[in-house]
């Protein structure tokens, strides 16, 4: 991806959840600064709650290029806990030139990078040529979130420049937002569920969905589908792993194959059915991802990208998973039957109640460049440096 900001020649648009000021986060600056320095139109959006750390002097550096920065729903900290937790922008997108896309999981911070160590995350991303980046370079014209609705009727009405050289696969974008497509995403999985004759494998690290989700799984099982589930053996928030094991047994004895990859951290959103069908995206399978987030994802129909993704996940679970088997299965007693639905109710509904609070109505804030210095102010500095007066 940095190779391809590299080599923008007209227009950047970049939508991320997590942008850290560490070495990765630094050599997309770098590459940013470059290209607005060459005359590259660049448009940034980042999460008010996920990015919340980058210096003034971070971001600054590329406002005064010419960079376009703004952030999601940021709020300022209470106590010094960040507040503006549910409804995030958690996209992941980059269109470039109207020419290449990328979409998928991963945020701009070293822990992302192999390079990072056994820390590192397991994710995952895909890179678009074709009428699909049209379409997804259109989506982000019209769909700037929190921009007036004059401002959306302007980009509505001036179109992506068509350029589009078709390809073998077919792919669709698909998005949540909190208006019209508030359970799209949701939809096609279960869409696929239904169709789904053979194999399905879902690799998700935050897998929490509600009842329909989980009906449509132990249906296709017992229909004789091979349902194979990746989620997080070693999650990073405690939370993720009480929410994932209250499922357990519902799974388990509904015949889905459950695996808890141990080597590193999930972070991947991705999913395949039978022998063409496959999604990489943003979203999760959890009430955060299902309910209240800003999502984007893609539906790719293509054997060969699906055969891809196949193999990997197999090697996925053949070396870093362990099987859930039925002794690992909590004890089916009253108290723990009444704990799990409890919890279940809790965690499925709580980011939602939450999420209608006024408080949480986001709004978008774009970082203005630095003031120029005045003829006055440079002529102090100039003084202050050579001792000459005005």
């Amino acid at each position: 991806m940095f190779k391809a900001i590299g080599e923008a020649q007209e227009r950047i648009i970049l939508e991320t959840f997590i942008w850290f000021e560490d070495d990765v986060g630094k050599q997309l600056h770098a590459a940013l600064l470059a290209a607005a320095q060459r005359g590259v139109k660049a448009e940034v959006l980042l999460d008010g709650y996920g990015s919340p750390d980058l210096s003034d002097e971070f971001v600054n550096e590329l406002t005064a290029a010419g960079v376009v920065f703004r952030y999601y729903d940021p709020r300022p900290r209470l106590f010094g806990m960040r507040t503006n937790v549910f409804r995030r922008m958690h996209r992941k997108i980059v269109v470039i030139d109207a020419r290449i896309a990328f979409i998928g999981g991963l945020n701009y911070s070293a822990e992302h990078m192999s390079s990072y160590g056994p820390e590192a995350k397991q994710d995952y991303a895909v890179r678009l040529e074709g009428p699909i980046v049209e379409d997804i370079l259109q989506f982000e014209l019209e769909n700037l979130p929190g921009q007036s609705a004059a401002r959306r009727w302007w980009r509505r009405h001036h179109k992506a420049e068509e350029n589009r050289q078709p390809g073998e696969a077919q792919v669709l974008l698909v998005w949540r937002d909190n208006e019209e497509h508030r359970d799209d995403i949701e939809r096609h999985y279960l869409k696929m569920l239904t169709q789904a004759r053979r194999e399905v494998i879902i690799a998700n690290a935050y897998f929490f969905p509600g009842y329909r989700f989980l009906h449509a799984l132990r249906k296709a099982a017992r229909r004789g589908v091979r349902i194979k589930l990746i989620i997080q053996g070693e999650p990073d928030m405690p939370i993720v792993r009480v929410g994932a094991r209250l499922l357990y047994n519902y799974l388990v004895k509904g015949g889905v194959q459950v695996f808890e990859y141990r080597r590193r951290p999930l972070h991947g959103k991705v999913a395949l059915m039978d022998d063409h069908w496959a999604t990489v995206g943003s979203s999760n399978l959890d009430p955060l991802s299902l309910s209240l987030n800003l999502e984007a994802n893609v539906i790719i129909h293509d054997r060969h990208f699906n055969q891809t993704l196949r193999d990997n996940l197999n090697g996925i679970i053949a070396a870093d998973c362990q099987q859930v088997d039925e002794t690992m299965l909590p004890k089916r007693t009253w108290w723990n039957l009444t704990k799990s639905v409890l919890a279940f109710h809790f965690l499925r509904h709580f980011p939602a109640l939450v999420g209608w609070l006024p408080a949480h109505t986001p709004r978008l804030a774009q970082v203005d460049p630095p003031a120029q210095p005045t003829m006055e102010t440079q002529d102090r500095v100039e003084t202050e440096n050579t001792g000459v007066k005005p």
